[in-house]
């Protein structure tokens, strides 16, 4: 039995039918403008009391569409925003997606028409959806629309609850990848600092443990730009990229195991091993657009952290002055950097002309670290149980003698 839908002309959804369409055909003359407006119409009509709701969007976009460039922006946005209501109609999950990706791809269609005006509509259309998987496919279609439409800064906030935003949609894996390299490349695109690309990178990278080689070929290129992001980004000196079974395919591999080289002297040499490194493969370094004075200067703090792991708490200025190749006026400065970055706990004893270690930075947390770090837990674990023991026998010999001493009043 068919269930008959109320259609005055009153209804929002035909008013915008009637509107896009008259606005639409105008310029073709007021006999076939009403014709096709009395066509379009009924055809609505017909989609509204048969509930077909996908039917009904595609035919209001195809109108709605052209009107970016007739009607003011307010108007557009009431249009599309009685257009993507049509989301809240469909029973089956499986229109509902359909409607999603329709409505969102059509509003992205055009990036470099009122970019920012579509991206607001796919906003708003992502919060009347309630199912999970259509809002990933709508924010996939606004990440597309803000890079090519050069409107990153709007969609550049939101990356900061992508984390909780992952939980909701719940992802397979290669929808995880999609969007950690579609974020990444937008963040390189602008610029942004190399830390948060190199974020996005390493998040896109994780999702291979445990593929196959012949998965595995499919990261390659990213993961050499990852250890690139890695070398630039001047506040990121530790990594474990070395662990991450993406990146060490590269060691063997014709096109980037120089760039695996690279990563390797950043992450466990010192400044000396990227000299000799650069000094053969500088046009490789330049290619990739690293700067040889910024390498320098984080290969130096990078030595300084190096030193001050291998060494027993204790560094000669006359050492550091040699691995980091500067003048003796020099070491304090490097020293001082190195602890602003907090790469290490030290102080220095200029009349010994030494620096004391506290503590330092891991510049990788491999299996060695974790096991250094088991032993330390393990003693720490060992001395609280002495000074509890020792608490409690001094705590019992004090209440033995306190007794002792009632006895003796009495």
């Amino acid at each position: 039995m068919t269930t008959v839908v109320p259609t005055s002309e009153e209804d929002p959804v035909l008013y915008v039918v009637r509107y896009t369409a008259h606005t639409s055909w105008a310029e073709a003359g007021p006999e076939v403008a009403e014709e096709q407006v009395t066509r379009l119409c009924l055809e609505a009509q017909e989609c509204m009391v048969a509930g077909r709701w996908l039917d009904l969007a595609s035919l209001m976009l195809t109108s709605a569409d052209l009107l970016f460039s007739k009607a003011s922006d307010k108007d557009l946005e009431c249009i599309f925003t009685i257009i993507c209501n049509l989301v809240k109609k469909p029973e089956s999950l499986d229109e509902l997606l359909e409607m999603a990706k329709l409505l969102s791809t059509k509003i992205a269609q055009k990036p470099t028409d009122k970019p920012a005006l579509r991206l607001k509509i796919l906003f708003n259309l992502y919060n009347l959806l309630e199912n999970p998987y259509s809002q990933f496919v709508v924010y996939m279609n606004a990440l597309k629309l803000a890079k090519e439409g050069n409107v990153i800064e709007h969609i550049i906030p939101s990356f900061r609850k992508i984390d909780s935003l992952l939980k909701e949609w719940d992802l397979g894996v290669q929808d995880q990848r999609d969007i950690f390299l579609a974020i990444s490349n937008i963040l390189k695109e602008h610029k942004s600092s190399p830390k948060e690309t190199l974020k996005f990178l390493t998040k896109y990278l994780s999702t291979f443990s445990g593929e196959d080689s012949h998965v595995l070929e499919e990261a390659k290129e990213e993961a050499a730009h990852t250890i690139i992001e890695f070398v630039k980004a001047p506040d990121v000196f530790q990594h474990d990229l070395l662990e991450m079974p993406a990146v060490a395919q590269l060691e063997k591999d014709t096109n980037y195991a120089l760039v695996y080289q690279l990563l390797k002297i950043f992450q466990t040499q010192r400044l000396d091993a990227y000299l000799d490194f650069y000094n053969t493969n500088s046009a490789l370094l330049q290619s990739y657009g690293l700067v040889h004075e910024e390498c320098i200067a984080k290969m130096r703090l990078m030595s300084i952290v190096d030193l001050a792991s291998n060494e027993s708490g204790q560094i000669s200025y006359s050492l550091i002055k040699d691995a980091l190749k500067i003048e003796a006026d020099e070491v304090e400065p490097w020293v001082v950097k190195a602890i602003t970055a907090k790469l290490v706990d030290c102080k220095m004893d200029q009349m010994n002309q030494v620096i004391r270690v506290s503590r330092c930075t891991e510049r990788v947390f491999g299996p060695r670290q974790w096991q250094a770090l088991r032993e330390k837990l393990a003693t720490w674990r060992g001395n609280i149980a002495n000074v509890i023991t020792t608490i409690q026998a001094n705590k019992v010999t004090e209440e033995g003698t306190q007794a002792m001493q009632g006895l003796a009043i009495r």
